[in-house]
C-alpha cells in the first residue's frame, strides 16, 4: 500500500470542514455557535455573596435617659463629746462597723464625775435635812400665831426659813441631776443606727466640749446625686427608677426621692436626688464618694427595629441595604437610636415596607447581586 500525501491545501481544506461540523453540532445543541455560547456562559454575572434578608419590625422599646454623678450618704451625723475636760479610756469601734442607735461608742473616764455624783447626792441630803427643821418651826409658829405667844415679825421668819429650806432642796436636786448627766455623757452613745464613716477619738486623749469624736452614715442610707441638664429636667419625677452603676461594676436600683429647687449657673444642670438601697458593711459595693453613672427608666414607646446584624458602620455612620428587584443591592444612609438585645431601632432614612440584607450586610458595596436565601434555609445549612 502506497502511503499518501496531503498537499498544504488539502490539510487546510480538511481543518475547515472539522471547524463547520463541531459548528453545527453546537447549534444543533444550543441553537447557537459554540463560541458565541462559551463568551456568554462567561460573561453571565455571579452572585457576590449570598444573604438573607427581612423586613423592619415594630417593638416596643424603653425609654432611658442617661446621667452621671456621685454617691454620697444620705446623711451624715456628727458625734462630739458632751463632757469637757475628761479622758477617753475606751474606743469600742472603728471606721466601717454597724452601729446600732444607743450603742456604745466610746468611754470617758467617771471617777471625778462619781465624786461630784456623791457630793451632790449628798448636799441633798443636807438640805433635806435642814428643810424638815424649818418645815417643823413654821408648824409650831403657825400653831401659836392666834395665842400672841409669837409676833408676827417672828412667824413669818420661820415661814420664810421653811420656804428656804424647800428651795435649797430643789437647788440641791437640780445640780444631783446635772452632775448624773455628766455621768451619762461619760459614755458616748450612737444617735441612730448607721455605718462609722470616720473616727478621731484617740484613747488618753483629753477633749473639751463639742469635740467631734466619730462621723457616722445614718441608717446606711447613699443616695445618688444625679447631674440633668435643665432641658430634660422635665421628663423626671419623683418616684420613677433609676439603675445605677458604679465605676467598680456595681449596680443598684434606686428610685428617684426629689428634684433639686435650683439649677447651677455654671454648668445649668440640677441635682437629681435618688435613694438606694441600704447595703452596709465593709463590702458594701458601693460607698460615699463614688462616681456613677445610670439611667432614668422613663417608660417605653413604640419603634421600628432592625437586627443588629443588618446595621454596617463605615466611616462613622450606619448603613442598611435594601434588596432591590433585580437582586442587587442599594445601600441607605440611616439614623440609630435605642437598642434591644439583637434590634436597633431606626429612627430615620428607612420605609416600613423595605426589604433588608441581614446576614452579610457589612461585606456588601452599593450595586451587588446577591442571591437571596430564605432565613429558615439559611439556618438550616449551618
Amino acid at each position: 500500500m502506497k502511503n499518501l500525501t496531503l498537499t498544504p491545501a488539502a490539510k487546510i481544506a480538511i481543518a475547515v470542514v472539522g471547524v463547520i461540523v463541531l459548528g453545527a453540532i453546537a447549534y444543533a445543541f444550543t441553537g447557537k455557535p459554540d463560541g458565541a455560547a462559551a463568551d456568554e456562559k462567561a460573561a453571565a454575572p455571579k452572585p457576590a455573596l449570598t444573604v438573607t434578608t427581612a423586613r423592619p419590625s415594630s417593638a416596643s422599646l424603653p425609654i432611658k435617659l442617661a446621667a452621671t454623678g456621685n454617691v454620697v450618704a444620705w446623711q451624715e451625723a456628727v458625734i462630739g463629746s458632751e463632757s469637757g475636760g475628761l479622758r477617753l479610756t475606751e474606743v469600742r469601734v472603728n471606721v466601717g462597723d454597724v452601729v446600732k442607735k444607743g450603742q456604745v461608742l466610746a468611754v470617758f473616764s467617771a471617777d471625778t464625775v462619781n465624786a461630784d455624783v456623791a457630793q451632790a447626792r449628798a448636799a441633798l441630803m443636807e438640805a433635806q435635812a435642814s428643810a424638815a427643821d424649818a418645815a417643823a418651826n413654821a408648824e409650831r409658829a403657825r400653831s401659836l400665831q392666834n395665842s400672841g405667844a409669837l409676833s408676827a415679825q417672828q412667824i413669818n421668819q420661820y415661814i420664810t426659813a421653811e420656804q428656804t429650806a424647800n428651795a435649797r432642796i430643789a437647788a440641791a436636786r437640780a445640780s444631783l441631776a446635772a452632775q448624773q448627766l455628766r455621768l451619762k455623757y461619760t459614755q458616748v452613745t450612737a444617735p441612730d443606727s448607721g455605718v462609722i464613716s470616720a473616727r478621731t477619738a484617740t484613747v488618753g486623749s483629753v477633749v473639751g466640749v463639742g469635740t467631734e469624736l466619730f462621723r457616722m452614715i445614718r441608717q446606711g442610707r447613699l443616695e445618688w446625686r444625679a447631674e440633668v441638664t435643665a432641658t430634660e429636667l422635665t421628663r423626671i419625677r419623683p418616684g420613677i427608677t433609676a439603675r445605677v452603676v458604679a465605676a467598680n461594676g456595681s449596680a443598684l436600683t434606686g428610685k428617684v426621692r426629689m428634684i433639686a429647687p435650683t439649677i447651677d449657673a455654671q454648668t445649668r444642670s440640677a441635682l437629681v436626688y435618688v435613694d438606694l438601697p441600704p447595703v452596709m458593711g465593709a463590702t458594701a459595693p458601693f460607698k460615699s464618694g463614688m462616681f456613677a453613672s445610670g439611667q432614668f427608666e422613663l417608660g417605653a414607646s413604640q419603634a421600628m427595629t432592625v437586627p443588629q446584624q443588618a446595621v454596617a458602620v463605615r466611616d462613622g455612620f450606619s448603613y442598611v441595604f435594601t434588596l432591590k428587584p433585580d437582586n442587587r443591592v442599594s445601600q441607605l444612609k440611616i439614623k440609630t437610636g435605642r437598642r434591644l438585645g439583637e434590634r436597633v431601632e431606626v429612627t430615620e432614612g428607612l420605609s416600613p415596607d423595605a426589604q433588608i440584607v441581614v446576614s452579610g450586610a457589612g461585606f456588601l458595596n452599593e450595586g451587588d447581586l446577591v442571591r437571596n436565601v430564605p432565613a429558615v434555609q439559611a439556618e438550616g445549612k449551618r
